[in-house]
């Protein structure tokens, strides 16, 4: 039998949620025996593959770039899991959706700094007028809320959708 491919992906977000997935421990070995991570923060492969059967997004969508990545993502991904608060409803990226990209930029990289005051320029990906939910732009599979979700709701969901079950979440995850 083959193993399941698993990616993870972070977009805007802390990488509490990645945390919480390394908190799970030695489940993480059993898990090994079932799947592969193919993508991620902690694996060097530069291009998200095709055909992954799981992926956790952490993370807003915040950027062109995090929502190229994240539609690229959706059509290469079976089931699709928002990992977090912030995935799930972009929970503390939103807190800028009250100003217009151009003005944050100014605030945070001219206004607030002392040395060497300048906008980002090449490389910084441009910043969407607002930080969304992952489901805003692309189809979910399944939210799994918490800052962080607890380690014991990762394995709960991972474990199932290895097994081909969709997880019953209801009364064991809670958003914050």
């Amino acid at each position: 039998m083959s193993k399941a491919r698993v990616a993870t992906v972070w977009l805007d977000g802390c990488s509490g949620c990645h945390m919480s997935l390394l908190d799970i421990d030695e489940a993480i070995l059993a898990l090994a025996k079932k799947a592969d991570l193919v993508y991620g923060p902690l694996v060097d492969a530069q291009e998200f593959p095709e055909e992954v059967d799981i992926t956790l997004v952490e993370g807003a969508v915040s950027s062109q770039d995090d929502l190229k990545l994240v539609q690229k993502i959706r059509r290469r991904t079976r089931l699709l899991v928002s990992l977090g608060d912030c995935a799930v409803t972009a929970n503390v990226p939103s807190l800028r959706n009250s100003l217009r990209p151009h003005d944050l930029l100014q605030t945070m990289y001219v206004h607030r700094v002392d040395a060497d005051p300048s906008l980002p320029g090449d490389g910084a990906p441009p910043l969407l007028r607002r930080a969304v939910p992952v489901h805003e732009v692309v189809p979910v599979d399944l939210h799994l809320p918490g800052c962080p979700p607890k380690p014991d709701a990762i394995l709960l969901v991972l474990g199932e959708a290895l097994e081909g079950r969709r997880p019953e979440l209801a009364g064991k995850v809670v958003f914050g």
